[in-house]
């Protein structure tokens, strides 16, 4: 038996598990667990990803300078408080790192991402779980929640998995209610789907315990890449930087996200086509009896009567090759998460689970009722 012992924490931790993306004696199964963007990254982003693989045996920057200028440029923020990070969860572990430890406590919401319980315990913190209002982060309840422990409050928005947003105006008040030791973290990861939102880049500017995330993931479609960054005060991106790896991103992540930036055009086109399609979708789900809150991401939160029922349901969707997402290590035992994919899939997921519901007919099963099969 080894003597080697973990940091305070380690144990505690359940590792991540990311979406499926295959049915076993399956092909072009339809992936909608992972939110990803159906389009793609931008056609400039993928050709500057190629370039920069001439490049391969040179170092990339370490202050990811030319990058940060250009978040700056597009967003209207100080080039000089950005920090870039392997997705938006190295920089969530910088904070974590830097801003507690054993004896503090990181707060977070009850569907919250899994990654905050999981920094936390890696930086041996106690991570405390609040309670949300019908899917909706409750301001209240983090107050309740905050004791001269508490280092870290975690506030997804829009969140994930549930879609729902918190107003501005709770988002504020959270801000300034908040004692000045604690700092607050608006992980803005789904920030690029609300047409006209700062993803809390305006409170960040108000007050020097707030920090906001952001990820070329989603809207960008650079999640095989894993490029990310935070925006806070000087003081704060300073400590992060001191545990920053200096080669931390690579030249093909930094050279594909700054493309993936300027090319605005594919942004407002696969904005536009998430709208149009989250709208159909949670309408055409309503219509089956399978509600869902208002999405302001780009996936849909499918509430079924029962777990059993979301798990059947997920049975049948990956018998037919779609790939959806359980999330009752989320607390959602009766959901499932469908992300927005292209319009094809969108109708095909919404038709399947139709044919699950019963209400669109099986047409193998008229067949059969008619002597024809």
């Amino acid at each position: 038996m080894s003597k080697l012992e973990p940091q305070p924490g380690i144990l505690e931790i359940t590792p991540y598990v990311g979406g499926a993306s295959s049915v076993a004696g399956m092909s072009n199964v339809i992936k909608l667990s992972s939110n990803e963007n159906p389009f793609g990254p931008s056609p400039h982003a993928v050709e500057a990803f190629k370039k920069a693989g001439h490049e391969l045996h040179r170092y990339p920057s370490t202050d990811h300078a030319s990058l940060r200028a250009a978040i700056a440029a597009q967003h209207g923020l100080d080039a000089e408080r950005i920090i870039c990070g392997v997705g938006s969860d190295e920089v969530i572990t910088f904070l974590c790192q830097c801003y507690s430890g054993p004896g503090t406590e990181v707060i977070y919401t009850e569907h919250g991402f899994s990654m905050y319980k999981i920094s936390a315990h890696a930086a041996g913190a106690t991570p405390v779980m609040v309670p949300e209002r019908e899917r909706m982060v409750d301001v209240d309840e983090i107050l309740k929640a905050v004791t001269k422990k508490t280092s870290l409050v975690f506030v997804t928005n829009p969140g994930n998995p549930t879609g729902t947003m918190v107003s501005s105006a709770e988002l504020s008040r959270l801000a300034r209610e908040l004692p000045d030791t604690v700092l607050l973290v608006i992980d803005g990861a789904y920030a690029e789907y609300v047409e006209g939102f700062d993803g809390g880049a305006s409170l960040v500017e108000k007050h020097d315990n707030v920090v906001m995330t952001r990820t070329f993931s989603k809207m960008y479609g650079l999640g095989g890449l894993r490029i990310g960054w935070g925006y806070g005060s000087a003081e704060v991106i300073g400590m992060l930087n001191r545990v920053r790896g200096p080669f931390n991103l690579s030249m093909p992540q930094l050279a594909a996200a700054e493309a993936a930036l300027k090319d605005r055009e594919h942004v407002e086109r696969c904005l536009s086509e998430n709208t149009r399609l989250r709208a159909w979708l949670a309408e055409a789900l309503a219509e089956l009896g399978v509600p869902s809150d208002t999405s302001c991401a780009n996936f849909i939160l499918a509430r079924f009567a029962s777990k059993e029922e979301a798990v059947s349901c997920n049975k049948f969707l990956l018998e037919q090759g779609i790939i959806v997402r359980l999330v009752a290590g989320y607390g959602l035992p009766n959901c499932l998460r469908i992300t927005v994919g292209d319009e094809a899939s969108c109708r095909r997921v919404a038709h399947m689970i139709g044919r699950f519901k019963g209400v669109v007919p099986d047409p193998a099963a008229e067949k059969t009722e008619g002597g024809k099969a």
